[in-house]
């Protein structure tokens, strides 16, 4: 694979990112405002309330392993593996209360959304890891 082909993906990669922590800004006001709120259930808004500060990390990190990689600084490599894990365990949480609670039995278009959410956690965290582990050994070799 030529070095303009895994800059390319790379870039893809970190482009994915800044989005996925302005995605996860929008997401969180629209559920403030009730917008995307997938039930009023009690247990369920309690559930959700814990996840802004866990999420504002995931963000955050998402947007600086975005910048960095776009920047090719070392630091956007463990931005990426710390988002990775911030994925995979929002992901993680979210389905298993999901599952417990029977939250996908009511396929509401908000809950289409979340599920679309977990499955992007699910998918992309995990896809970061050896994605990202293997940009970082071209990386360290190129220096």
């Amino acid at each position: 694979m030529s070095q303009e082909k895994k800059d390319k993906s790379l870039k893809i990669v970190a482009y994915i990112l800044i989005l996925t922590g302005i995605i996860t800004v929008l997401y969180w006001i629209l559920f403030f405002l009730g917008i995307t709120k997938s039930s009023d259930e009690p247990i369920y808004l309690a559930f959700e309330h814990s996840f802004p500060a866990a999420d504002a990390w995931m963000a955050a990190c998402a947007i600086m392993a975005g910048i960095g990689l776009l920047k090719e600084k070392s630091w956007g490599y463990l931005f990426t593996l710390l988002t990775s894990s911030s994925l995979i365990f929002l992901g993680l949480m979210d389905v298993l209360f999901n599952i417990e609670n029977r939250m996908y039995l009511n396929m509401t278009s908000e809950m289409i959304i979340e599920t679309i959410i977990n499955i992007l956690c699910l998918t992309f965290g995990p896809f970061l890891i050896p994605f990202i582990w293997s940009k970082h050994k071209e990386y360290i070799s190129s220096k």
